[in-house]
C-alpha cells in the first residue's frame, strides 16, 4: 500500500518545528458505552489543574527538560518511515508508527484479523490450525520476505475483520492510573444488577526486561493488568511500542528480539541481528507517554445526561493515578480518561471471532472489547474499532446487540427526549 505524506506542525513547548507526517487520520474509536461513579481520590490528595490545550499532538505542560527532549525525539521517530536497511520485514503492515496513529489520532492505517468460526459466524471454532501463522494478516513483504500472510480465499468459515490503529493521545494518563483504581471499578461493577460487569484483562508482559527502569521493572511472563490496545492486551507503553515494532513492521528490538513466524521460514532480514536498540523503543514510548489530552468542549448539562444514560458506568470520567508515577505532571491526580480500562461483553454484531488466548488478546474473547477512552473525539470522523459508525448517535445504537452489556445504556439513551439526546451527543462530540 502506498501512503502519501503531508506536512503538519510538530507542537513543542517553546517553538514550532516542521516535520513530515504519514497519512491523514480518520478518528478515534468509541468503546463500550454503558455509568459508574468517577474515581474518588483520597481526601488529602492535592487537586491538579490540567492545562487547556485546544489542539492535539502536543506535550504535557511542565515536562522536565530531559523528558521533553525524549518526547521531541520520539515524535520525529514516530513519523519516520523505516526501510529494508533499517530492518523492515520480512513481513510488515505499515512502515511508520504514524501510518496507524497519524498526529497521535487514529488511523488511517489498519490491521486485519482473521479467525475460523462456527456456523453462527461469531463463535471461534475449536480448531484454528488452518491459520498456521496466526490471526493477523501481514500483507506486505520486505527484507528478503516473499510470501505475505493473507486470509484463505476459499474458506467461508474464516471471518475477516479490521481494527483501526487506536489513538495514542493521553496514554500516559492511562499508564499512570493505579492498579487499585481499576480493581475498585471492577469490584463496583460486579455488584450491579443491570448486567454491566466489566473485568480486568490479566495479561502476561510479553517483552524482555527494559534497561530503562524509570517506569517499571517488569520481567517477561509477569502477570499484569492490560490497559492498551482495543482489547487491553498490553500492560505498558514500552511493551506497546515494541509489540507494534515487531508485529506491524517486522522491526526487532531488545524487548522483542525475534522475527514473527513467517511462511518463508526467515529468522532475520536485510539488517542482520536486532534491528533497533532500547533508545529507539523508549523514545517513541516516551513521546506517547508525554502527549497531552486536548481540552474538552463540554457542559454540565451534557455531563449529567452522560451519567443518567449510564455511559459513565464504563466510560468513567476520571481515575486516580499513582503517587509515584515518574512523570510528576501525571502523578497523584484525577486522570480524565473516560474509560474503566475493563473489557466488556458486547453484542454479536461487534464480535470478531477471535478466541481468548494469551498469544492473541489475553483473556478477551470474540465478544470482549476494552472500554475505549473518550479522548479527542471532537477531532474524529468515524467511531468504533472498525470505523463502521459515522456519527456518535450511530455508535451508541451499535452498542446494542445480543448479549451486550451496553444494552441498558442504549435503552436509557433511547428513552431520552430528542433534545436531551442531542445534548448528550454534543457532550460526547466535545470530548
Amino acid at each position: 500500500m502506498t501512503f502519501i505524506c503531508i506536512a503538519a506542525p510538530l507542537h513543542y513547548t517553546d517553538a514550532m518545528l516542521p516535520r513530515a507526517f504519514g497519512c491523514l487520520a480518520l478518528g478515534l474509536a468509541l468503546g463500550a458505552c454503558s455509568s459508574s461513579p468517577a474515581a474518588t481520590p483520597a481526601a488529602e490528595a492535592p487537586k491538579k489543574s490540567i492545562a487547556k490545550v485546544d489542539s492535539f499532538d502536543v506535550p504535557l505542560a511542565g515536562l522536565e527538560p530531559e523528558f521533553l527532549a525524549d518526547f521531541n525525539d520520539g515524535d520525529l521517530l514516530f513519523s519516520t518511515p523505516l526501510r529494508d536497511s533499517d530492518g523492515l520485514g520480512p513481513l510488515y503492515t505499515r512502515a511508520a508508527c504514524s501510518s496507524c496513529h497519524e498526529s497521535a489520532l487514529r488511523g488511517p492505517g489498519l490491521v486485519q484479523k482473521m479467525s475460523v468460526v462456527d456456523a453462527d459466524g461469531v463463535t471461534p471454532a475449536s480448531d484454528q490450525s488452518e491459520l498456521a501463522y496466526g490471526h493477523t494478516l501481514h500483507p506486505l513483504t520486505a527484507g528478503g520476505g516473499k510470501t505475505p500472510i493473507l486470509a484463505p480465499s476459499d474458506d467461508p468459515s474464516v471471518k475477516l475483520t479490521q481494527r483501526f490503529g487506536p489513538p495514542v493521545l493521553g496514554r500516559g494518563y492511562m499508564e499512570a492510573v493505579s492498579d487499585a483504581e481499576i480493581e475498585r471499578v471492577e469490584a463496583e461493577q460486579a455488584t450491579r444488577d443491570d448486567g454491566i460487569h466489566g473485568r480486568i484483562n490479566w495479561v502476561s508482559y510479553a517483552s524482555e526486561a527494559n534497561e530503562d527502569t524509570r517506569f517499571h521493572t517488569y520481567r517477561k511472563g509477569d502477570t499484569l493488568i492490560g490497559r492498551f490496545g482495543l482489547k487491553a492486551r498490553v500492560p505498558a507503553l514500552d511493551d506497546f511500542t515494541a509489540d507494534a515494532f515487531q508485529g506491524d513492521m517486522g522491526i526487532t528490538s531488545p524487548l522483542r528480539p525475534t522475527e514473527i513466524e513467517n511462511p518463508d521460514g526467515l529468522d532475520d532480514d536485510d539488517k542482520p541481528g536486532v534491528d533497533v536498540g532500547f533508545d529507539s523503543v523508549n523514545e517513541r514510548a516516551n513521546y506517547v507517554r508525554g502527549l497531552a489530552i486536548p481540552s474538552r468542549h463540554t457542559d454540565d448539562i451534557g455531563a449529567g445526561l452522560f451519567e443518567a444514560a449510564l455511559c459513565s458506568v464504563c466510560h468513567v470520567p476520571s481515575l486516580h493515578t499513582r503517587a509515584d508515577y515518574p512523570l510528576a505532571a501525571l502523578a497523584d491526580m484525577d486522570a480524565p480518561v473516560f474509560t474503566d480500562m475493563l473489557i466488556h461483553r458486547m453484542g454479536d454484531e461487534l464480535a470478531d471471532g477471535l478466541p481468548a488466548d494469551p498469544s492473541i488478546d489475553g483473556e478477551a474473547d470474540s465478544f470482549s472489547w476494552r472500554t475505549a477512552p473518550l479522548i479527542g473525539l471532537r477531532f474524529d470522523t468515524t467511531y468504533l474499532h472498525d470505523g463502521r459508525a459515522k456519527t456518535i448517535a450511530d455508535a451508541i445504537e451499535l452498542h446494542r446487540g445480543n448479549g451486550s452489556e451496553a444494552n441498558p445504556a442504549v435503552d436509557a439513551f433511547d428513552a431520552l427526549g430528542a433534545a436531551d439526546q442531542q445534548t448528550l451527543v454534543n457532550f460526547v462530540e466535545g470530548l
